[in-house]
């Protein structure tokens, strides 16, 4: 299966690509929860919101790849899994993608992809219910994401 979601930042590329491309640790400091010694797994929360009031989280393991700068835009490869019981949730791949919209927006990215766990029975879940709960984490994360980037970016812009 396959989501993407994307959000915009009110800042310049070259302003913002140092930020996703550094240390995980920088934006993800409200979500991430440990690191390995590499600095490079990092346990973090992910959900999404019930109501104004209550989340649906799960802890999950987080591992970045070497980011990749193409012409055009700048991926930082991803994947998650969770942590403990991990049959039913599905591990995901992806790219963390930030590009130019122009001279004062960027567009941040995330596309992933995933197999339903619990083999047929999974898959069938997953197009009744399931994949609805996976659009609905990776939005969460990103828009999580992009709220802490633009805050480095503004505090930077302070300095």
């Amino acid at each position: 299966m396959f989501v993407r979601y994307f959000v915009e930042l009110e800042a310049a590329f070259d302003e913002a690509e140092p930020f996703l491309l550094r240390s995980p640790r920088d934006w993800l400091a409200g979500l991430a929860q440990d690191a390995d010694e590499r600095g490079q797994r990092l346990l973090i929360e992910v959900g999404f919101p019930v109501d104004g009031r209550r989340r649906i989280d799960k802890r999950v393991e987080v591992d970045f790849g070497e980011p990749i700068r193409l012409p055009s835009k700048s991926l930082l490869p991803m994947s998650w899994k969770a942590t403990g019981s991990q049959g039913l949730f599905p591990a995901l791949e992806g790219d963390l993608e930030i590009a130019p919209l122009g001279a004062r927006r960027t567009q941040l990215a995330l596309s992933v992809r995933y197999r339903p766990p619990l083999g047929a029975i999974g898959r069938v879940v997953d197009k009744t219910m399931l994949h609805r709960v996976a659009e609905a984490t990776v939005k969460d994360f990103l828009d999580r994401t992009g709220q802490a980037l633009a805050a480095l970016i503004a505090a930077a812009s302070r300095s």
